[in-house]
């Protein structure tokens, strides 16, 4: 995970002050350098927004964005590679806050529930700034250019989950056994996960700003991972495991010995009976198995009661 933040880190700042040879720093300069970095981003993003919505996306030009901003066209570069990027300049840092909660995360906390907790880091970027999210919302719906590196970003926050979840797959010998998946299906489970979060997160956000940025977001994306939680992680009953989930002892050892009860039944009923044969899964549990003998042996039954008539 440690070499996952640093991709991230590499990702977020390559083209940005890193690149122009400022670092971040530690301790209080580095903090004061990082609250610099942040405000001039966000004076040049200001400035974009007002220029795009007064005279147009397409008749901006970066020289008017950073003549507006005080600054020369070299500063805005050291911040910006383009000027669709200065619409989006807090996704770099959410990025970079993301991984490093998905880093620190406990290692027995259901892992659905940290990409949740990831993507509501995203959720807060916006709503701490309800006027310029919905502004910035218009303004990308009116611009192909910019829906396009919409989507590029929101893509960045979907792979970063996928990796995430997979990584918490691969150490699943270590972990709790309370939601651990196993078998083949891990990938597919991580990237469906993955994107039903991220599409969870885009739908109420969209639904909000629509709304003029009102209304309590927060409480509508909960609600929405209640849904994911609901479809894709739900805990299977103890009469239905699913694959990669355990039986309580409990439970386990009545299926065994109703399985032995049947199977000693079998073996001393009389000579000269009918053969059954029935077909289960090696990974199905004792009662499904159960269950499918007892619908075969019924179906037997009711044959010798009712014979087909052709």
């Amino acid at each position: 995970m440690d070499r996952e933040r640093a991709t991230v880190r590499h990702e977020a700042t390559s083209g940005g002050v890193a690149a122009g040879g400022q670092g971040l720093g530690h301790g209080a300069n580095g903090r004061r350098a990082t609250a610099q970095r942040q405000q001039m981003r966000q004076d040049l993003a200001a400035a974009a927004m007002e220029l795009f919505a007064g005279q147009g996306y397409e008749e901006t030009t970066v020289d008017q964005i950073a003549a507006a901003a005080g600054v020369a066209r070299r500063t805005f570069f050291r911040y910006f590679r383009s000027k669709e990027e200065a619409i989006f300049p807090d996704h770099d840092d959410t990025l970079i806050r993301v991984a490093d909660l998905l880093a620190s995360a406990d290692a027995e906390e259901h892992p659905l529930d940290v990409v949740c907790r990831g993507i509501k880091e995203v959720l807060r970027m916006y709503a701490s700034t309800p006027a310029v999210s919905v502004a910035r919302y218009r303004l990308i719906r009116q611009v192909p250019t910019l829906r396009e590196r919409e989507i590029t970003v929101v893509a960045r926050y979907e792979r970063l989950f996928t990796r995430y979840l997979l990584g918490r797959f691969d150490a699943a010998a270590a972990l709790s056994p309370t939601w651990r998946r196993g078998g083949d299906d891990d990938p597919m489970l991580a990237e469906v996960s993955a994107a039903a979060v991220v599409a969870a997160h885009n739908h109420v956000l969209r639904r909000w700003l629509r709304a003029g940025g009102r209304g309590d977001v927060e409480a509508q994306l909960d609600h929405s991972f209640e849904v994911i939680r609901e479809t894709f992680w739900a805990q299977a009953p103890a009469s239905a495991r699913r694959r990669g989930a355990d039986l309580a002892p409990s439970a386990m050892r009545e299926s065994q010995a109703a399985l032995e009860s049947a199977v000693g039944s079998a073996v001393s009923a009389a000579p000269g009976g009918e053969v059954l044969i029935t077909v289960a899964r090696t990974d199905a549990p004792l009662d499904q198995v159960l269950d499918s003998i007892r619908t075969a042996l019924s179906g037997a039954a009711a044959d010798r009661e009712d014979p087909p008539t052709s």
